[in-house]
């Protein structure tokens, strides 16, 4: 009977240590805003049933409610105007060595072009109408035809129309020697507002240039938040979880350890920030998207809070 109780006291002991490790409300109220996440500008939604890789998105788009398409420079500046804080973008490099703002590695899906995207020119690409695709009726009507000729952005560009505007660049390319084309692209003023998510080997050499520019690759988030779950109960941070955005989906947000502000803490003493997205449903997470998902953003958060859709969202949001 006693080993019985010494047990019962210990374990107890052990499980109320564990909770004041990892109570949020013991670290109080911390200072600052939280961040809003466009993704990507103010662009067209569209649903998700039967989505896999190789679906083209634009033939399944939401009836319109306004007029701007994704990666514009009209859409970054509604999204902007909306309230964002920062923007992601997808970028394509092309064989003249530039850098374009386009999401697709193929022309056929959004424009009146053919083929791979970084097989052309910048000239060949900015020729392109690229609204030619998008369409709400399964190819009944396409509102968007004729509307966005000849203004696919350079990320040059856009640093230039934005300089004050931080982004998270989806470079969609993965080789090494791609990197390199990115990292030389950029300047040392360019990556304090950059981050990138990329895959490893396209990353690396860029990270080695810019050690502190926030990285997100498929593998560190699993990695990181798999790593967490084993050693956050005590506080451990691993080393995954450093220099990165942690995606953390709305309705597993209450099995992060320390969620959510001693678990911030802990990500931005290794320089992180946690993101946090709509549920995860199976086929991916959404989006904060509707008003009814505010209601799961934590008071005095701090992290990053990620939309696709800005202009419903930003207008609604006054940040604690």
């Amino acid at each position: 009977m006693r080993k019985r109780t010494v047990f019962g006291f210990g374990f107890t002991s052990a499980m109320v240590c564990i909770y004041l490790m990892n109570a949020s409300w013991i670290v109080g109220m911390p200072d600052g805003d939280f961040s809003l996440l466009a993704h990507p500008g103010v662009h067209q939604t569209y649903h998700r049933e039967g989505l896999t890789n190789a679906t083209c998105t634009a033939e399944r788009i939401d009836p319109p409610a306004h007029g701007f398409i994704e990666n514009t420079i009209s859409s970054m500046r509604a999204a902007i105007e909306a309230g964002a804080d920062i923007i992601e973008l997808d970028v394509k490099l092309t064989t003249d060595g530039e850098i374009v703002v386009f999401h697709d590695a193929t022309l056929d899906c959004r424009t009146n072009g053919s083929g791979k995207t970084h097989h052309h020119s910048l000239s060949e690409l900015q020729a392109l109408d690229i609204g030619y695709g998008y369409t709400p009726d399964g190819g009944q009507t396409y509102p968007f035809r004729g509307e966005f000729i000849g203004i696919m952005p350079t990320l040059r560009e856009v640093l230039t129309v934005f300089p004050e505007t931080n982004f998270m660049v989806n470079l969609k390319h993965s080789k090494a020697s791609e990197g390199e084309v990115y990292r030389n692209y950029i300047t040392a003023t360019d990556a304090e507002r950059l981050g990138l998510v990329a895959p490893n080997r396209a990353a690396a050499p860029i990270i080695a240039a810019y050690p502190d520019m926030i990285l997100q690759t498929r593998q560190n988030v699993k990695a990181c938040l798999r790593g967490y779950t084993l050693t956050g109960w005590y506080g451990g941070m691993p080393e995954s979880c450093k220099n990165t955005y942690v995606s953390v989906p709305s309705n597993l947000r209450y099995f992060i350890w320390g969620w959510p502000h001693r678990f911030e803490k802990r990500l931005q003493a290794v320089g992180s920030r946690s993101m946090l997205l709509g549920p995860y449903e199976g086929n991916g997470s959404v989006g904060i998207d509707t008003p009814k998902d505010l209601n799961v953003i934590p008071k005095n958060y701090t992290g990053i809070v990620f939309t696709n859709k800005i202009e419903v969202i930003g207008p609604q949001i006054s940040p604690n």
